[in-house]
């Protein structure tokens, strides 16, 4: 179950936040999608999981259209968006619930047990989520997008607010899940690039400058480190 984008645009007026992109997510790869602030990431991520309508183009999740057949399509998303507005009266496995719900899910109490444990919200499963800290909001946030265990993962930021021993815990999860998933992240942090990503776009001002293996994009570039890549493409 693959992602595949054809000439995706957003125009806000004169200004193309995103400008006729092309490019392939594959199951079993994770795809790590790169580029400073402004460049148009978030914005292709709100197309791509339809909470955003594009000026023009397509995106087509697991074979169907986002637009023209977003109902079936979604059903095959788990999407974590940057910020992940969550509902803090809530108790996590009231959430979760809520959640699952919401997908029709069977067996649902199981599921959530077993979401808890993948993400590693055993501790702080009984508080409310507005108790929680920054890092561990961000594993509700990534409990809920893997709930209904979906083919396609869209992870904006997933690793914001996490600590060293977090961060460890939560790359491997997303690791772990690339193996039978296709996955794209977006992420700032050039060394979980190089930890979990198969795959690279480089996006900068609405353009794709970069798509490639992570192994080819070093051999293109003369085995230089990623950030310095990173900096010359999209200076």
């Amino acid at each position: 179950m693959s992602i595949l984008v054809k000439n995706l645009s957003k125009h806000y007026d004169k200004q193309k936040a995103v400008d006729s992109i092309s490019f392939e997510a594959k199951p079993g790869r994770i795809l790590g999608f790169l580029g400073p602030n402004g460049a148009g990431k978030s914005t292709t991520m709100r197309m791509l999981t339809g909470y955003l309508a594009p000026t023009s183009g397509e995106a087509v999740i697991a074979g169907k259209p986002i637009l023209s057949a977003a109902i079936v399509a979604k059903k095959h998303i788990g999407y974590l968006p940057e910020n992940t507005p969550l509902y803090t009266d809530m108790y996590v496995k009231e959430y979760l619930s809520f959640v699952g719900q919401a997908y029709q899910l069977d067996n649902l109490p199981a599921r959530i047990a077993e979401v808890i444990k993948m993400v590693g919200l055993t501790p702080e499963q009984h508080k409310k989520i507005g108790m929680l800290s920054k890092g561990y909001r961000q594993r509700v946030g990534l409990a809920q997008a893997i709930i209904h265990n979906p083919e396609v993962l869209i992870l904006d930021e997933p690793t914001s607010g996490l600590d060293p021993n977090q961060l460890v815990d939560i790359r491997l999860l997303i690791k772990t899940l690339g193996k039978d998933k296709t996955v794209v992240i977006s992420t700032h942090i050039m060394q979980e690039v190089e930890a979990i990503c198969d795959d690279i776009i480089i996006i900068s001002k609405g353009k794709i400058v970069a798509n490639d293996s992570l192994a080819g994009l070093k051999k293109t570039h003369q085995q230089h480190s990623l950030e310095d890549i990173f900096r010359k493409l999209t200076a």
